[in-house]
C-alpha cells in the first residue's frame, strides 16, 4: 500500500529498496526557499543498518504488508520489552535497543499493535497520543500567566517535555507520540 512519507509514523515498517525499514525518527522540514519535505531515519530489519531519507510531499513509500495484532505492553528488564497478546495470553520478548524512540510513552498495561512479518515480531505501533503522569517540574511563580510560555518537565516514564506554567507535579499530560510534545491537560 503506497502511502505518503508525511503519513509515515514512528515505529512504521516501510518496503523501500528492496528492504523492510523501520521507521526511529521523523522531522518535517519546511525552508524558507521551496518545498516542504520530511526527513526519516529509518533502521533495516535484516541488517540493522540505519538511512537518513528525504521525501517531498507528493513522493509515496511503500508500506510494508505485515499482520498486526493487539497486544499488551507487560514490563521491561533491561534487555527487552515484554509484551502479552491480549487473544492467546502469549508473551513474547523485544530487543530494547529497537524501541529507543518508543520507551518513553510505554506504560505497563499500554495496548499496542505489533506487527509480524512472516510470524517474526518487526515492529510496534503505538497510540497517537499517550497519559502519562508529571513527576518533576517546577513550581508556578506568582505574576507568571498561562500565556508567557512554559517551563520544563519530567514525566513518569523519564521523558522530558515542555508544559505551561499552571501544570504541577503528579497531575496527567496528554503527549503525542508522534512529535514527543505537550498536547493538553488529561
Amino acid at each position: 500500500m503506497k502511502i505518503s512519507a508525511f503519513d509515515a509514523r514512528l515505529g512504521n515498517l516501510l518496503e523501500y529498496h528492496d528492504k523492510l525499514w523501520r521507521v526511529l525518527k521523523k522531522n518535517h522540514v519546511k525552508p524558507g526557499k521551496g518545498g516542504a519535505f520530511v526527513q526519516l531515519e529509518m533502521k533495516c530489519i535484516s541488517d540493522g543498518t540505519k538511512l537518513n531519507e528525504r521525501f517531498r510531499s507528493e513522493d509515496k513509500i511503500e508500506k510494508a504488508r505485515v499482520e498486526p495484532r493487539r497486544m499488551q505492553y507487560l514490563y521491561a528488564d533491561g534487555v527487552s520489552h515484554v509484551f502479552m497478546d491480549v487473544k492467546t495470553y502469549e508473551q513474547i520478548g523485544l530487543a530494547a535497543e529497537d524501541f529507543e524512540a518508543q520507551s518513553p510513552f510505554l506504560l505497563p498495561n499500554t495496548e499496542v499493535h505489533i506487527n509480524f512479518h512472516n510470524d517474526i515480531p518487526i515492529g510496534v505501533e503505538l497510540p497517537t497520543t499517550v497519559v502519562l503522569q508529571v513527576s518533576e517540574t517546577d513550581g508556578a511563580v506568582k505574576g507568571q500567566t498561562a500565556s508567557g510560555g512554559g517551563k520544563p518537565a519530567t514525566l513518569e516514564t523519564g521523558h522530558k517535555v515542555t508544559v505551561p506554567v499552571f501544570i504541577n507535579v503528579g497531575e496527567k499530560v496528554r503527549v503525542n507520540t508522534d512529535t514527543g510534545a505537550y498536547m493538553e491537560r488529561a
